[in-house]
């Protein structure tokens, strides 16, 4: 087991965690032996790719294929305008390793699938879905369920997010099993019905809110504290400012 002691640096660099009694020095123990995977450096990937390294996560799995583009930037906050061309794991791997030594990168540069979710996912703790695309969606929502590892699952479009947690093999406080990315997604919409953000356009601050949300619901996992959103899709209006929760569960033959 890696050694989780947490050197005299580290016990300043997280002291408003430590002084936490829902976190304290266990719960940034725990934060530090993690093997969190997050899947895409984009919007979404970005603010919690952040976070995560700031909270002290130790091993942060980064997967995407893509290059920086300059349209990126206007919400990808963990590239800069000098990275444009860089693959975008590596621009996110320096930004990390700059906000804090202590975190581990590995950098998976692939376009995820179901030839390869399978023993990518099995390395890690949590995974944190980041993507833009309902195809990768379910081939990772998929691997998650069959590895065990619980899945934060986030989208936006325009001025709206969602986001939720999903650990289908287990069971809530009432014996009922916990639902699936299928239960509350039966089947991914037709072609062309859900426009992608280069067509539809989304404020670059809303993928900061889901973003960060997605984070705190991994720390959350982590540590223990507080209750995941599982079983519950949070939604955000951001032009409302406004946020609701819907519960959901898993169909009859599955409980």
């Amino acid at each position: 087991m890696a050694d989780t002691r947490l050197s005299d640096l580290e016990l300043e660099r997280y002291a408003r965690h430590i002084v936490l009694a829902e976190v304290g020095g266990p719960g940034q123990q725990k934060l530090k032996r993690a093997r969190v995977l997050v899947v895409g450096a984009g919007g979404l990937g970005a603010p919690v790719l952040l976070y995560l390294a700031a909270a002290g996560v130790g091993t942060l799995g980064i997967v995407d294929d893509d290059t920086v583009s300059l349209s990126n930037l206007q919400r990808q906050v963990i590239h800069d305008t000098a990275s444009v061309g860089r693959a975008k794991v590596d621009s996110a791997a320096t930004t990390v390793v700059r906000i804090n030594p202590h975190v581990a990168i590995e950098p998976h540069v692939l376009r995820l699938d179901a030839a390869n979710a399978k023993g990518i996912v099995a390395a890690y703790d949590i995974v944190i879905d980041g993507t833009d695309n309902f195809d990768t969606r379910y081939v990772l929502a998929d691997a998650c369920a069959a590895a065990r590892k619980p899945l934060v699952s986030g989208a936006v479009g325009r001025f709206d997010g969602s986001l939720t947690v999903l650990i289908p093999w287990d069971h809530d406080e009432k014996g009922r099993k916990n639902p699936t990315y299928r239960d509350l997604y039966p089947e991914a919409p037709p072609p062309g019905m859900v426009p992608s953000c280069a067509v539809a356009g989304v404020v670059g601050a809303l993928t900061g809110v889901i973003g960060t949300l997605q984070a705190m619901e991994a720390i959350k996992l982590i540590t223990g504290a507080g209750e995941p959103l599982v079983g519950r899709l949070l939604l955000y209006d951001s032009l409302g400012a406004r946020f609701d929760t819907i519960r959901y569960s898993a169909s009859k033959d599955e409980t």
